[in-house]
């Protein structure tokens, strides 16, 4: 299943550091939130809860 996902780079990527990858439509169709390491697409990945999800956002906001 994680091959045929459709990653989204963060909207940070742009900057040069380190950045992540999520798959946005697998998220809205089963609630996972699938996170990995956009300079390693076939390395590990996370999969978050919603709130979880929320709060790594809220996380990379403030110490980004």
């Amino acid at each position: 299943m994680t091959d045929s996902l459709r990653w989204v780079k963060s909207s940070y990527s742009e900057n040069g550091g380190q950045c992540i990858e999520w798959a946005p439509e697998h998220a809205a169709a089963t609630g996972e939130f699938r996170v990995r390491d956009s300079n390693d697409p076939h390395g590990p990945q996370l999969t978050l809860t919603r709130a979880a999800f929320v709060g790594l956002v809220e996380f990379a906001r403030h110490h980004g």
